[in-house]
């Protein structure tokens, strides 16, 4: 018997935007329809499941590598599928979301890939969710400029072989589509709109230009997560009718449940893989979330003294480029979220100093590539691979074996001599504010304080909040965490932007919201999952 015919979904509470039809088609939307009826059901099995595997941790403040899958971690003879030539070398990396001007200066900027987000650095407006769409396809047909109206400055592509190949980051499993629901009305699941539209509009399109559709996967917590990521990807394929193996999937390690069944992800994926990826505000976001009930052990000092030098970082940063190297996969390094400033050149140069030594490390631990957030580091960044890899793609040859990461390893957070410090709270109050309010405003990608921000930097945030106040954290000052504390640093921060900006400004934005918002989540006793998910319901548009 036949799958009956998917239920037509229906678009709710979204105004009418330019071209949206070119991405609304009736057969797009019963392609996403098709993926919301066969695997949302899965997906939801899955949060579940990450529910009770928090709780187990909880009771037992501990991880290991995972049993039932030592066979699999013990067989030499897997690899993953070779790479294509679009993304043999990826040296370096530039992100970013897709909004029309981001795209032209994203491809050329010179980096070897750019990651299209729809995820971290894009509030998911429905604007933001289908004007981006329409800038994607429209760059792949060369039918995009942008004129700024404030400068008058127009962009355009450069000629394609010296534009970025695009890896496309969908929202993560956890995040829904309000605006689109099936007939019961439930709402589809950000994940397939944000695939299910790109796959379906531009694969085919892809393949023409000698490209492919090619995806990073966001917060991955298991290999079954990534499991349901290869059977929608083999379906995907039958569908639009294009061969097994033509996507390639770059999975971000960025979870500390996800570290521990590395080998595994890549397995689940074989087909379809192409690398991981080594993200640091996520992780440390996740190790907190994970281990905020696991005592003294756990608490992490100010986010910028926990460096990928720390020896859990390393120890995560070694073990992903040994695994990746021994299946045959890319390893990505980390951001460098530097912007460069137009008026201090002391402050860039030492900046400069500081991300070419970031890069340095990684591309002589064995990394094949890394990521920046801006043109300018792209040079900066290069010049690092170039100067260890030469003509040759990558270094996948590098096998690391040399690393030996035992399971405690990745969580000895204890071993950072650094401890949380009272300008640490005040610098987590403010960039929080600072980015919920212009998250509330359709913004995800943030300059604040020379460096661009995203949601990853705001769940770090509010969870060393909550943290140090839960661990009864006392600073150097002799002032103890508490949310009292909390609300007063918050308050002081409200009156500094009201005086920064000015009260016009400050009575436009959303300040006194974002404000709000993150003492809820920081102060809350009931920890919530993702920031993003209180913040959607207040996200207009």
């Amino acid at each position: 018997m036949s799958a009956p015919a998917p239920s037509p979904l229906a678009i709710v509470d979204a105004e009418p935007l330019p071209r949206q039809e070119e991405v609304l088609t009736d057969a797009a939307l019963a392609f996403v329809a098709e993926l919301h009826r066969r695997f949302t059901p899965r997906r939801d099995e899955l949060l579940a499941r990450r529910a009770e595997r928090r709780a187990e941790i909880a009771r037992t403040s501990t991880l290991d590598f995972l049993p039932e899958t030592a066979a699999v971690r013990a067989d030499d003879s897997w690899k993953v599928a070779p790479a294509p030539a679009a993304l043999n070398d990826r040296r370096v990396e530039i992100t970013g979301p897709t909004d029309r001007k981001m795209t032209i200066n994203a491809l050329n900027s010179g980096a070897k890939v750019w990651l299209a987000d729809f995820e971290d650095a894009s509030a998911p407006t429905w604007e933001n969710v289908i004007l981006g769409q329409i800038n994607l396809a429209d760059a792949y047909t060369r039918s995009i400029d942008f004129t700024d109206p404030n400068s008058g400055k127009s962009y355009a592509l450069r000629p394609d072989e010296e534009l970025a190949t695009v890896v496309m980051r969908p929202r993560g499993w956890h995040l829904n589509e309000r605006h689109l629901v099936d007939a019961g009305g439930k709402a589809v699941p950000g994940a397939f709109v944000d695939f299910g539209l790109y796959f379906f509009h531009n694969a085919r399109r892809l393949l023409d230009l000698g490209k492919g559709p090619y995806f990073y996967l966001p917060k991955t917590e298991s290999h079954l997560e990534a499991r349901l990521w290869n059977d929608v990807f083999v379906f995907a394929q039958d569908y639009v009718g294009v061969p097994q193996g033509t996507v390639r999937a770059t999975v971000l390690i960025e979870t500390i449940t996800a570290a521990y069944e590395m080998e595994e992800i890549l397995y689940e994926l074989r087909d379809h893989a192409s690398g991981l990826n080594a993200g640091r505000w996520d992780y440390l976001f996740s190790i907190v979330k994970n281990f905020r009930d696991g005592g003294p052990r756990f608490v992490l000092p100010d986010r910028n003294a926990v460096t990928m030098t720390a020896p859990f970082m390393r120890a995560y940063t070694e073990l992903l480029v040994r695994t990746c190297h021994k299946r045959g996969a890319h390893a990505i390094g980390g951001m460098a979220a530097f912007i460069p400033s137009r008026k201090d050149a002391e402050v860039n140069k030492v900046a400069f100093e500081k991300v070419r030594a970031d890069k340095d490390r990684e591309a002589n631990d064995g990394f094949d590539g890394s990521w920046v957030a801006h043109p300018d580091l792209v040079p900066i960044a290069m010049e690092s691979f170039d100067r260890v890899l030469g003509d040759r793609p990558n270094q996948k040859d590098r096998l690391r074996e040399d690393v030996h990461v035992e399971a405690a390893d990745l969580i000895a957070v204890d071993s950072l001599a650094a401890k949380p410090t009272y300008n640490g709270l005040v610098n987590a109050v403010q960039v929080g504010i600072r980015y919920i309010e212009a998250w509330l405003r359709g913004l995800g990608a943030v300059a604040i304080f020379n460096l661009m921000e995203d949601a990853a930097t705001a769940e770090i945030s509010r969870s060393q909040i909550w943290q140090w106040i839960n661990a009864g954290v006392e600073f150097e000052n002799g002032d103890k965490a508490t949310p009292e504390l909390a609300r007063k640093v918050a308050a002081e921060e409200l009156d500094a932007i009201r005086k920064e900006i000015g009260e016009e400004a400050f009575a436009a934005g959303h300040w006194q919201q974002a404000h709000d918002l993150l003492l809820r989540v920081s102060l809350d006793e009931n920890y919530a999952d993702f920031l993003t998910l209180p913040a959607y319901e207040q996200l207009k548009g």
